[in-house]
Parts: structure tokens; C-alpha cells; sequence
């Protein structure tokens, strides 16, 4: 689309415009990022005081037991499992940034425990599908967004994201479990 949107203003003799649009997306940009690492790194300050408070640990403790049902393949007390309660913590929280690198190392966890095979176990599949989805209390990136664009309440979308990322969850976890049976029930026929 880049392409052919470069083509159709140079035969228009619009590259002048594109230009302009090129660096002012680029200025844009630059703003955005700006914004979103203020917030991203206040949000990762807080976490790490809630960390240091104990409250993660706390949040850990309360999400163990659901968490130790959607997961039941993964041993009491194993490293993958710590790991997989701070991503989702994180997620929570509206840091993906933030997930992301707890997501990896639980997926190396959870690679050993699957023997270190190349195909992707149900806890593997599991966790793909719940850190796509996750649900999200504070959607600190769009409220990011939204405050550089000067929105009048930038929070107001915390409500619908809650809903929708509850939604997106329950639904990942219903996909993931049928697929996970009917696979079963092939390999038992």
C-alpha cells in the first residue's frame, strides 16, 4: 500500500505532500513514543514498589489457585510458574512491555518441562492464548495515547477495555481447552 501510495503521487505530482506527511508522522511518532515511555516507566516504578511492598506476591498468592487450574501440567513451586503469575500481573496492568520478557522466560520454563521438543505443549499453547488475551485493569498504553492527543477524559475506555479484555480472555481459554480435548479424544479413538 506504501508502495503504490508513493506511485500514485508521484504520477500525481504529489510527492511534496507525501513528504510533508512522511515527517510529520515521523514528528508524531517521536511525541507518541515519548509519552508512552513517561507512562510506561512510572507504571514499571509502581509495580516495582508494589513489587518491593509485597504486593505482587500478594496478587500472586490470589491468582495461584486459578492459575494452577489453567496450568495443572506445571509442578507446585517450578520457576515457570512464577513467571507466568508476573506476566499476567503485568498484563493486568496494561504493561505488555513489561509482560513481555517474563512471557519468554516462562515459555523457556515451560520448554524444559516439555523436554525441550519443538512442538509447543498445552501449557505453551495456554499461555500464548492468555497473554494475547489478557485481562487488563488499567490500559496504561491507550491512556498514554489518548493524553498526547489531548483527549478530554483519556481514562473513560478503562470500563469497556476491562469488559472486552475479560471477554477476549474467557473466550481464549474456551477456544484453547476445545481444541485441547478434541485433540485428546482423536488421539483416545
Amino acid at each position: 500500500m506504501l508502495v503504490i501510495g508513493v506511485i500514485f503521487a508521484a504520477i500525481n505530482g504529489r510527492m511534496s505532500e507525501v513528504n510533508e506527511a512522511i515527517f510529520a508522522g515521523a514528528k508524531d511518532a517521536v511525541t507518541i513514543c515519548i509519552g508512552l515511555i513517561s507512562v510506561l516507566v512510572f507504571w514499571l516504578g509502581l509495580m516495582r514498589i508494589a513489587e518491593v511492598a509485597g504486593m505482587l506476591r500478594g496478587l500472586a498468592r490470589l491468582l495461584e489457585p486459578i492459575v494452577r487450574r489453567i496450568f495443572p501440567e506445571v509442578p507446585k513451586g517450578h520457576p515457570a510458574m512464577g513467571y507466568i503469575l508476573s506476566n499476567m500481573s503485568a498484563n493486568l496492568f496494561g504493561l505488555g512491555n513489561a509482560a513481555t520478557p517474563m512471557g519468554i522466560k516462562a515459555m523457556q520454563q515451560l520448554k524444559e518441562l516439555n523436554g525441550n521438543k519443538d512442538t509447543a505443549s498445552r501449557s505453551m499453547i495456554t499461555l500464548l492464548a492468555i497473554n494475547t488475551a489478557s485481562i487488563t485493569l488499567i490500559p496504561t498504553t491507550v491512556i498514554s495515547i489518548r493524553m498526547s492527543y489531548e483527549s478530554v477524559s483519556p481514562t473513560e475506555i478503562v470500563g469497556t477495555t476491562l469488559i472486552a479484555t475479560f471477554c477476549s480472555t474467557v473466550g481464549a481459554l474456551l477456544i484453547d481447552r476445545f481444541f485441547y480435548y478434541r485433540r485428546l479424544r482423536k488421539e483416545h479413538s
